[in-house]
């Protein structure tokens, strides 16, 4: 074992990554296949807004690739999750349970549906939901009335529960599932991070009625910007679609709106990107589990710190490669921070805690000592694809 050294763990790093530029980005898109050949196309042709093939084609791939039913391409993975946050029947007024470490879009999606985030805290073996402290949690604090979780300590009904996978790494969704039948809690997977990452293999999104994709340009696949609804519900899928399409009713030429809409198309020309990379997708997972078992194994015998590998029930695409500092050396993460930036080697903290932002400290809030403790402790190194060579 070696002792934690920060610019001996860096140089490790360095020694990993199949990479000969001065700066390592954390993650990087990697547009090396149909990418030009079909922009080209929409550019060509002039169909680059919001109808065209690709968006058709686009959603047929994630639909199959993730195995659901059905998919529906939106602007970006925080409209994704308002639609599908309304959808699930959230209402003003009403409490929906989210992890404190995640991306403050999660929360920003609830507040659009004019609902108050309630945070819960994370377990260490998924940096997701711990499903057994929210059950003993909602115990204590929530009652069934007529089907309905009530929050006894504000009165306000609890409608929603957005376990988000954190940097691509799968809650554990069984015990959640069965804690949001007994308590009558819906379920939105916040899966923005996880395309590629299969719980008990299964792709994640296929536990909830609704379920959510991003493709923002820092994504294991991108379209630029964008994000996607997928469910298994039919009739879901068509309300999506209708609604993220400014709810209009198709006729050759008239303007006729039936409903409050959004207009959150996701234009042709950001499909084609997509369906580019959806086709390079197996390959990029491949190649960023490569990469993450090629850290594990240099960073071992490091004392003080942990690669973070996936749960047991879990394949992830690891997305963000994740080192946590030990609770005794916590003190020496910003310093770790500043270090590899100035070395060229792109590293962040996550997220600060949703429950410390200003605009979110008033929110009702479970005990969070395991968030509150492993967000002094993150790391995230450079994940990209494209740093482990193909023939390695």
């Amino acid at each position: 074992m070696h002792d934690f050294n920060i610019d001996k763990i860096l140089s490790l790093l360095r020694s990993v990554y199949s990479h000969d530029k001065e700066f390592i980005g954390l993650h990087e898109p990697c547009f090396s296949g149909n990418e030009w050949t079909y922009v080209k196309e929409c550019i060509d042709s002039g169909w680059v807004s919001s109808v065209g093939k690709f968006v058709d084609k686009f959603e047929i791939m994630l639909s199959e690739f993730t195995g659901t039913k059905r998919a529906v391409a939106v602007v970006n993975g925080t409209a994704a999750l308002h639609i599908a946050l309304k959808l699930a029947g959230v209402q003003n007024n009403d409490e929906v349970l989210c992890p404190t470490l995640t991306f403050v879009a999660t929360a920003n999606a609830i507040a659009y549906c004019g609902a108050i985030p309630h945070f819960v805290d994370i377990e260490e073996k998924t940096l997701g939901i711990n499903p057994h402290k929210l059950k003993d949690y909602l115990k204590h604090i929530a009652l069934i009335h007529r089907k309905e979780c009530i929050n006894k300590k504000t009165g306000r009904r609890i409608r929603a529960v957005v376990p988000v996978h954190t940097f691509g790494h799968p809650v554990d969704l069984d015990p959640l599932s069965e804690l949001c039948k007994e308590f009558y809690i819906e379920m939105i997977e916040d899966a923005a991070e996880a395309i590629g990452t299969y719980y008990k293999n299964v792709h994640v999104g296929n536990w909830a009625k609704l379920s959510i994709l991003s493709f923002n340009g820092n994504k294991t696949i991108t379209t630029g910007g964008g994000g996607a609804i997928i469910t298994n519900d039919e009739d879901l899928g068509k309300l999506a679609k209708h609604l993220t399409t400014t709810a209009k009713i198709s006729h050759p030429w008239e303007y006729t709106h039936d409903a409050i809409g959004y207009n959150y198309r996701l234009p042709n020309i950001n499909a084609a990107l997509g369906c580019a990379q959806m086709e390079q997708l197996p390959k990029f997972i491949i190649k960023k589990r490569k990469l993450a078992e090629k850290l594990k194994e240099a960073l071992r015998d490091i004392k003080g710190l942990t690669f973070f590998s996936e749960p047991s029930f879990a394949k992830s695409n690891y997305w963000l490669n994740v080192l946590i500092l030990d609770e005794t050396l916590a003190y020496k993460r910003d310093e770790f921070l500043m270090r590899a930036n100035q070395l060229g080697i792109m590293t962040r903290p996550n997220w600060t805690l949703m429950h410390q932002l200003s605009i979110y400290k008033n929110c009702p809030a479970m005990d969070l000592s395991c968030a509150e403790s492993l967000a002094k402790r993150i790391v995230n190194v450079p994940s990209s694809p494209f740093l482990v060579k193909d023939d390695e």
